[in-house]
């Protein structure tokens, strides 16, 4: 005694398969749990009260500017634009640069024509004053 209703039961068109995720649920989860988040977090970072340190301004010592020691395409020295006679007269500027407090920096600008010689001679007057920050300056190469 069995009893049939239509073609196929539970086959019809509104009973297929669905192939999509309904994401309903989990943007509903999501913004629960945003609004759990927005609640609390205030809360936490602000519940330990403290004391923080205050700003305060400390005056830095600057440097003094940099030295700049020129030797051009004759071998002739230069500091900054005035040219030094001899050797004797080269480490007697360099020892009052070195007793300055803090010591500056010293830039050789050796001209590519000039002899080796001629910047070496600058070099061994700058380690014989005791001046300890040297470099030299150079064009960029194009």
């Amino acid at each position: 005694m069995a009893m049939q209703i239509g073609p196929g039961v539970g086959i019809g068109p509104d009973d297929e398969v669905m192939g999509t995720i309904n994401t309903t649920p989990l943007v509903d989860v999501m913004l629960v749990l945003l609004i759990i988040f927005l609640i609390t977090i205030p809360v936490v970072t602000t519940s330990i009260q403290l004391d923080l340190p205050k700003e305060r301004h400390e005056v830095r010592q600057a440097r003094p500017e940099t030295v700049i020691l020129s030797v051009n395409k004759a071998g002739q020295v230069f500091v900054y634009d005035t040219p030094i006679q001899n050797q004797a007269d080269l480490q007697e500027r360099l020892k009052k640069i070195a007793a300055m407090k803090p010591q500056p920096d010293v830039q050789i600008r050796g001209d590519a024509q000039s002899a080796f010689e001629s910047v070496g001679r600058v070099m061994h007057a700058l380690q014989l004053a005791g001046i300890a920050q040297v470099g030299f300056v150079t064009d960029p190469a194009p």
